[in-house]
């Protein structure tokens, strides 16, 4: 069962918002685009491992995107199988091209046929994430159980080299379709060995039920300025910032196309990017509205919940 899908990150989330947003002179906007890219294809990738990875989710409990805190230290890790005697962690990269891991160096590099770039092993990095998992499974006693991590490769057009041992590669890092493969091979192995039966479905929802959601502060990050967001419903179609209301719509000078649930997507830049609460004053400006009680109506329409003390929106979690 999959008990917790992969969001979307708050990080993309957060830049995909800021954006459109942004005066086009701002300093770091070509950062910010350069990295928006980078996110979106490690998001893609990660779903494209999801793929392969559900396939074993009438067996065992699936988790995607797993943010923990143990020893008020925070870890994320990608994806959770939980199976029927251990516990498969998987962290997922999507790279192009031919990647090379130097067991020597503990080091990974990438090359695209033009430049070679490196990297921190992800090996490494898996193995630290694994530390942290078994220490939190112990604070719940649950440490008797065997933790296997994989760093499973997006692209099947991927190219894997090895410079050392290929032995110590090969069990860490697997293609994404070989994926449901190994895990199974992998708890089968456990099981004969002696581990357990695990109440695999309790351990997930203990797990779920202490998982946050990694984020970091894009305005500390990229010099942002709260007066920096520029506000206005944003074109569907072209991406003009500035629509105006008209007849239960929203009409784009540009474009000429008219668009009836423009303002869903501003209201939830706003709480991502403002505050986490919305008044009807605040609504009016920043949907650009000259009537209180257009804006009344949008969000009563809104699926946000009213506070009576504070007289304001915000969304449940």
């Amino acid at each position: 069962m999959i008990i917790r899908n992969r969001p979307k990150p708050l990080p993309l989330r957060n830049l995909d918002a800021a954006i459109p947003r942004l005066p086009p002179t701002f300093p770091n906007l070509p950062r910010m685009q350069e990295d928006v890219k980078k996110q979106q294809q490690g998001y893609s990738g990660e779903k494209k491992i999801d793929y392969f990875l559900d396939n074993l989710a009438p067996m065992y409990t699936i988790l995607h995107d797993v943010y923990l805190r143990e020893n008020n230290k925070n870890f994320q890790i990608d994806s959770l199988a939980i199976a029927n005697h251990s516990i498969f962690m998987i962290d997922s990269k999507n790279y192009n091209g031919t990647i090379s891991f130097n067991t020597t160096l503990r080091q990974l590099t990438r090359s695209d046929g033009k430049l070679e770039s490196g990297f921190e092993n992800p090996i490494t990095q898996i193995k630290n994430q694994k530390f942290h998992l078994q220490n939190w499974l112990k604070e719940r006693n649950l440490g008797h159980i065997p933790v296997k991590c994989f760093v499973a490769i997006a692209d099947p057009s991927t190219v894997v080299r090895v410079e050392g041992s290929e032995d110590e590669v090969s069990q860490y890092v697997v293609h994404a379709a070989e994926l449901p493969e190994r895990i199974m091979n992998a708890d089968q192995q456990y099981r004969n060995k002696g581990a357990r039966k695990l109440p695999d479905y309790q351990i997930g929802k203990t797990m779920l039920s202490e998982c946050g959601e990694f984020d970091i502060d894009i305005f500390k990050k990229y010099g942002m300025r709260l007066a920096n967001i520029l506000p206005g419903v944003i074109c569907p179609g072209c991406g003009l910032r500035g629509m105006k209301r008209i007849h239960s719509g929203w009409w784009c000078r540009k474009c000429q196309q008219k668009h009836y649930h423009a303002h869903w997507q501003a209201l939830a830049d706003y709480l991502l990017l403002v505050k986490n609460t919305i008044t009807n004053k605040e609504c009016m400006w920043f949907l650009g509205l000259n009537k209180r009680g257009t804006a009344t109506r949008i969000l009563k329409k809104s699926g946000l919940t009213y506070d009576d003390k504070y007289r304001c929106w915000y969304k449940k979690k």
